[in-house]
């Protein structure tokens, strides 16, 4: 691996019957989805290494989640290929502002709006607020999520299932719908699920319940609006270095979190976020109803 590389090397061993390799500090917030700025270390969200060559340049862009994590390294990269921003966040506020001033750093406009996207005037607001500003409308990145952490199915309340589902599930839809009118011809659609679709996990089985869904959303919606030319993709991403992880597991699960991928490690969002970039370009002109899996060799099927 080239030495320049902006990931974090072990920080040790563990020995937990066999030796893993010590990953993060142990860590914990109770808060969800979790605040990035307050993880040790910090999740690394951009590459420096990496140059946009105007990709999305005049598009226009609304990320769900865009204030940390996934989301926010796709905001980043996205405005390292020329497009505009909006993000749309729960509350944490100094987190999205943190990224806003970033993506204009980089010359891109960036749009902020807190709200909850459990209820459908938030993508109507969101979807809104971008054609005023932008004109326009060309690539949505539906990927806010809660991951909710239990020991088995029983305690799994009904009010944590419904929570999950609306907050994980409902939105595409609402997103979706809000967004079509704008849509046209060669705009991208593109969903966050999970290699836990695929695995399962028995600590978050609703979540892994909504990643399944969200995976039959996006091809059954590819299908819907082919013949539009409006493309429908969704990302798999592994373990990631997220705040959502360390609002999710106990602390000590960080300190070996990644080590049973066949890279040895949990993904850093940058190296997430290119997958994004394709499937919003006109690269992935031809690709549609796919879901693409970055997860270190974990998950070497579809």
């Amino acid at each position: 691996m080239n030495p320049s590389y902006p990931v974090y090397p072990y920080i040790g061993t563990v020995e937990q019957s066999v030796t893993k390799h010590a990953t993060f500090p142990p860590q914990h917030q109770d808060r969800e989805p979790g605040i990035e700025r307050l993880m040790e270390p910090l999740p690394i969200f951009d590459n420096p290494g990496y140059t946009g060559n105007g990709k999305l340049k005049g598009k226009a862009a609304i990320i769900t989640g865009g204030d940390s994590g996934i989301g926010r390294a796709v905001a980043v990269a996205y405005a390292k290929e020329g497009a505009d921003l909006t993000i749309i966040y729960l509350d944490e506020h100094e987190d999205a502002n943190e990224t806003k001033e970033y993506i204009e750093a980089l010359g891109a406009r960036c749009l902020l709006l807190p709200g909850d996207l459990r209820f459908p005037d938030t993508s109507s607001k969101a979807v809104k607020l971008t054609i005023d500003t932008y004109g326009r409308l060309d690539i949505v990145v539906n990927n806010a999520a809660v991951q909710p952490y239990t020991s088995s199915i029983m305690d799994v309340s009904d009010e944590q299932l419904d929570n999950t589902f609306r907050t994980n599930v409902f939105p595409m839809f609402y997103m979706t719908k809000a967004a079509l009118p704008h849509l046209h011809a060669g705009s991208s659609i593109i969903s966050t699920t999970s290699r836990v679709a695929y695995e399962g996990d028995e600590h978050v089985l609703d979540y892994s319940a909504t990643k399944g869904a969200i995976v039959s959303f996006t091809r059954s919606l590819s299908l819907s609006l082919v013949e539009r030319s409006i493309r429908v993709n969704g990302v798999a991403p592994g373990p990631t270095w997220t705040a959502l992880t360390v609002s999710t597991y106990p602390a000590e699960h960080q300190h070996t979190f990644g080590a049973e991928i066949p890279m040895g490690r949990a993904a850093q969002p940058f190296e997430v976020a290119p997958a994004y970039v394709y499937l919003a370009s006109d690269d992935s002109a031809y690709v549609t109803g796919q879901i693409f899996h970055v997860n270190g060799g974990k998950i070497r099927y579809s």
